[in-house]
Parts: structure tokens; sequence; C-alpha cells
């Protein structure tokens, strides 16, 4: 009931940022899909569905396919519950994904250790937030300490590693999806 597989997708979200991604307005497109602007409009409006036709034609025209435009899709209508699969605690490091399928935000809660050795580098933007215990945190030549309840935002592009300093540390991580470029949004860069 509440499983967003059931519901349709929303590909225009997806057609408008590809074409973004490519740098193409809208009467480019057009030109070559063959489909008028006003057309594309409404379908990256979610206010028109094209057919399997217009969405290959479309697909072209944006240098790829209607399979990666319909996996990059929204879901029309969207409530999932991810729920806490046992509370208990073991001794070994975990990750747990919060938000399930394709989505425009991706959330995972990592608990207990963590590799300290290992350098991350996301595209996108990110925050990490620690639920319980600590970590340290070395981002951009500087060491930071989290206790539980703080936040660390670190934008697009920047390198960091992190290790938990406090047995069973809990740390959720929410960012924008690899498949978005939001980095793209952002002016001066």
């Amino acid at each position: 009931m509440g499983d967003h597989k059931e519901q349709p997708l929303r590909v225009g979200a997806a057609v408008r940022r590809r074409r973004r991604a490519l740098e193409l307005t809208l009467a480019v497109v057009a030109e070559r899909s063959g489909l008028s602007v006003p057309f594309l409009s409404q379908v990256e409006n979610d206010r028109a569905r094209p057919s399997r036709s217009s969405l290959e034609k479309v697909a072209d025209a944006l240098r790829t396919t209607a399979v990666e435009l319909l996996a990059a899709a929204d879901p029309a209508c969207s409530v999932d519950v991810v729920r806490a699969e046992g509370n208990e605690l073991g001794p070994e490091p975990r990750v747990r994904s919060l938000v399930r399928g394709h989505h425009q935000m991706h959330a995972s809660e990592f608990t207990g250790d963590h590799d300290a050795g290992r350098e991350f580098q996301y595209r996108n933007d990110q925050l990490m937030y620690v639920a319980d215990g600590a970590v340290e945190i070395e981002a951009e030549g500087r060491a930071y300490r989290l206790g539980r309840g703080d936040t660390l935002y670190l934008t697009g592009g920047v390198r960091h590693r992190w290790r938990a300093t406090v047995p069973d540390t809990r740390v959720v991580v929410v960012a924008v999806a690899e498949h978005i470029e939001a980095v793209r949004d952002r002016p001066g860069r």
C-alpha cells in the first residue's frame, strides 16, 4: 500500500535533469526529437505522459535510453517505511540504507566502527549526523570532533574520511543522490 513501486513514474524530472546536465534547451531537444517544445515542456512538468515511441525519441535526443530515463524517474506518489530491523547492536560494524529505491536523496546509517583509512569524495552535498557516540572527521586538512546530536555539512567534491571514537557510534549520512547533477546548479563552480 505505501510502496512506491505500485505508483506510476514521473519521468519529467528525469528528462529535465538529463537535459540540463547536457546544457540543452527545450528547443534543441525538440529539434533533435521531432517533438514540439510545448509538448516537451508538458512532459518535463508532468502534465503530459509521453508514449513509448515519444520517450524513445526524447531519450535519443538526450543521448541516453528510455530505460535509463525510466530508471531515473521519480515515483508519482511515494511513501515508504524502512523499519529498524531489530535494535540490538552487534560487535560488527553495520551499514543500513534508510531510503529504498532510486530517489533524489540517499541516506544511510552507520553503526559501530568505521574504516578510518577510507577516503570519500561525493559529487554532491552530504550531511553527517551523529545519532549516538562520537566521530572524528578529517576534511579539507582539518579535523572535526562531533558528538551526539552534532552535524557536519560537506559540499560536493570535498575529500574526507571519518572514524568512530566511541564504541557503538551511530552516524546518519544524508546526501543528494549521485545520479543528480546538483553541483551544476551552484554559481561560481
